[in-house]
């Protein structure tokens, strides 16, 4: 079944061609303008209307303070609350160290740490992906 705005354009298209079968050649450039200004106007709507839907949703999402999906910029609010945990939990994990395997243990421990707060602090920086791999250049760029 045919959508409802291609069964206009078809419309439209075959009353053209009637038209100039009817007007004859001369009026054929005149016929193929007005056709094409049709097709013109039907695409600047639909345009204009997925521009203004894809604005509506960028200010939704601005509005309601929400990052973009997989954006990999973090809020100070949430690095800092990253390694507030991670220091509390370095107590317990620091005790296990010690018991467990005495001064190395310990710097095992902290060394983990550190590390895990390391990572935590790079991402969505360029280190990252450093660590992932070299981002792919398209073979003209070689």
């Amino acid at each position: 079944m045919e959508a409802p705005r291609d069964a206009e354009l078809k419309k439209e298209l075959d009353a053209a061609l009637h038209a100039r079968k009817d007007l004859g050649e001369e009026y054929e450039s005149a016929l193929v303008d007005s056709f094409l200004e049709k097709i013109e106007n039907r695409l600047d709507g639909t345009i204009d209307r997925r521009m203004r839907r894809h604005l509506a949703e960028q200010q939704m999402i601005v509005a309601r303070g929400a990052r973009s999906p997989g954006s990999g910029v973090d809020s100070w609010g949430e690095r800092f609350g990253f390694g507030v945990v991670s220091l509390i939990l370095a107590i317990p994990l620091s005790a296990i160290g010690v018991v467990n395997a005495d001064l190395p243990g310990l710097f095992v421990t902290w060394f983990g740490i550190v590390g895990v707060n390391a990572v935590h602090a790079m991402r969505g920086t360029g280190f990252m992906s450093f660590l992932r791999g070299r981002d792919r250049k398209s073979s003209w760029e070689d």
